[in-house]
């Protein structure tokens, strides 16, 4: 036990003081964000809309963080991360404050748009700060720890919020999350600002740089995560409403089954990160693996004859996230050292806007046409297109030479 509990620790060597605040920060604000797993019922159940107007609204939500994503990535290469992160919390906590007063279809769009937008803003400064806080040797395991403060924070954070709503309903989520944000932002202020923060890797300027929608292999690499997006952001959205109507769970349940994914990457997605950088996998192979695990998931979700299977569809599930994702943000920091880090990373994180864009909308339009059966059908296609491109761009990258670790900071 003792050599096993040496060896987990051990993952954890090496990686930045800034790292580690940086992750804590991460951690508080996400562990705010307990009204996201919920808001599809929240909407449903508590306001009244119906499942095309929750599909709209999640819509809106995911154009807010396409715009949020693109706004980021070019503020990162102007005014510099920190201030970029800074601002996001500061306004999303303020804003968050501001949404649960509203009951209005319209206004509810336009609000999650710009409460999206604003969010997600700092998702591309989060990359760079992150980068210029690295060693090179060290990204991929200072993602895997970001990663594990964000799904620290997500099984905190839907556990607790089932409790919230139960005892005292919806608004304490929102009052939560606004101060949380505003706890990050002032924390921020003071541990990780520029006048007292060591960068380990510094940004090797490059003449003509090259446009990351011009660069094609990282294109079609980012079309497969937007539809592996479009089938994982489900969690999120589709998937509560089905652990609701055709189980019949409450908030309190769904809340623990959501954080079951959390718990799950918080013990076991560092030492798998640190094992699999030893097999001899690329960083686009270990993308697919995941990617695969994922959609997979969803075949087990056709059965309905036990309740068991939805947990072990999610075991499955976070363990195709788990490999996934930060082997996708290790290849989006390498190829970055084409181009600019704000302009690569940003349109990454858009990647993912487009799937909020058009996944909540798409699952909940079949739902409501065809049922949850035909959705999961949906999703299982989309899974193989998304292999699809990404052995196409396997294949691409064995032609070229493939493009050395970046080393970045801010301006």
């Amino acid at each position: 036990m003792k050599t096993l509990l040496r060896n987990y620790t051990n993952t954890f060597k090496g990686l930045s003081r800034e790292i580690w605040w940086l992750s804590l920060i991460t951690l508080i604000n996400r562990a705010g964000a307990m009204v996201i797993p919920f808001l599809s019922i929240y909407l449903n159940k508590d306001l009244h809309f119906s499942l095309p107007d929750v599909a709209w609204i999640m819509t809106s939500y995911g154009l807010g963080s396409f715009a949020g994503a693109w706004l980021g990535g070019k503020l990162c290469d102007v005014i510099g991360y920190y201030k970029v992160i800074l601002l996001s919390l500061i306004f999303t906590g303020i804003n968050f404050l501001w949404v649960m007063h509203v009951e209005t279809f319209w206004v509810m769009c336009f609000s999650f748009f710009i409460l999206m937008a604003l969010a997600d803003m700092g998702r591309p400064a989060f990359f760079v700060a992150l980068s210029a806080y690295s060693k090179p040797e060290n990204k991929t395991r200072s993602l895997t720890l970001i990663r594990l403060a964000i799904n620290l924070g997500f099984s905190v954070g839907p556990a607790v919020g089932g409790i919230l709503i139960a005892t005292a309903g919806y608004d304490a989520l929102f009052y939560v999350d606004g101060l949380t944000c505003l706890f990050a932002a002032i924390l921020m202020t003071q541990v990780l600002n520029p006048k007292k923060t060591k960068e380990l890797d510094k940004e090797v300027m490059i003449e003509n740089p090259k446009k990351p929608l011009l660069d094609t292999p990282y294109v079609l690499f980012l079309v497969a995560l937007a539809l592996f997006g479009i089938v994982f952001v489900q969690y999120f959205s589709t998937v509560p409403l089905y652990y609701k109507d055709e189980y019949k769970l409450g908030e309190d349940a769904i809340g623990l089954i959501l954080a079951l994914n959390g718990i799950l990457i918080v013990v076991f997605e560092m030492p798998l990160i640190a094992w699999m950088e030893k097999k001899n996998l690329s960083n686009v192979q270990s993308t697919i693996l995941g990617l695969l695990m994922t959609g997979a998931s969803f075949l087990l979700l056709l059965w309905e004859a036990w309740v068991g299977i939805i947990v072990i569809g999610m075991i499955i599930a976070t363990f195709g996230e788990m490999i996934s994702f930060p082997f996708s943000n290790k290849f989006a920091l390498d190829r970055s050292k084409l181009g600019r880090q704000g302009a690569y990373m940003g349109v990454y994180s858009m990647s993912f806007s487009v799937a909020h864009i058009f996944g909540h909308n798409s699952g909940m339009q079949i739902t409501e046409a065809f049922g949850f059966q035909t959705t999961w059908i949906f999703l299982i296609g989309l899974t193989l297109i998304a292999w699809l491109l990404l052995y196409i761009v396997k294949r691409m990258l064995a032609n070229e030479t493939p493009p050395e670790p970046v080393s970045l900071t801010s301006k």
